[in-house]
């Protein structure tokens, strides 16, 4: 297991025992299934809102229930999700990855509660589920526009193009 890849019993423990390492605490979430500059510049963006920054990432199965397979293109997600833990671990912005099953982060957010919890800037409060949830407990919610306009679905459909 990756040193940086925690359950959520563990972080939530971690958290509270050395809050002087975490807090403020950076939380964003996603599929991260063939990093790309993208990606990395977006997590380089959201740890400098804080202290720390913790991904949470979505299961195998909650890709495949949130991106379900398009005709002509290969199941999601691409990259097996502890192989894509241990990518994302493994990035120096990230100081923590817990895997989650749910296609929302809803419950992470509800144990962690994280000082800043960041999407992409094509996510709005009225279109981002976890909103309500981290407005609940008085966390603050941030937007990153994405510098490189690149997706996972864009790569592999130019990969499929040739």
């Amino acid at each position: 297991m990756t040193p940086y890849l925690y359950t959520l019993t563990q972080l939530q423990q971690d958290i509270t025992l050395h809050p002087e390492q975490w807090r403020p605490l950076v939380f964003t979430n996603g599929c991260f299934d063939l990093i790309h500059a993208g990606h990395v510049r977006y997590l380089q963006a959201a740890k400098a809102l804080g202290r720390s920054l913790v991904v949470g990432l979505n299961s195998d199965l909650s890709v495949q229930r949130i991106k379900p397979q398009k005709p002509g293109q290969p199941p999601r997600p691409i990259v097996p999700e502890a192989q894509r833990a241990e990518v994302l671990a493994s990035l120096k912005p990230v100081d923590g990855v817990v895997i989650f099953s749910q296609t929302t982060a809803d419950d992470l957010i509800a144990t962690l509660k994280p000082d800043i919890y960041v999407k992409g800037g094509d996510y709005t409060l009225e279109t981002l589920p976890e909103a309500p949830i981290v407005q609940c407990y008085g966390g603050e919610v941030a937007f990153i526009n994405i510098e490189v306009p690149s997706s996972t679905t864009a790569l592999i459909q130019r990969i499929l193009n040739g």
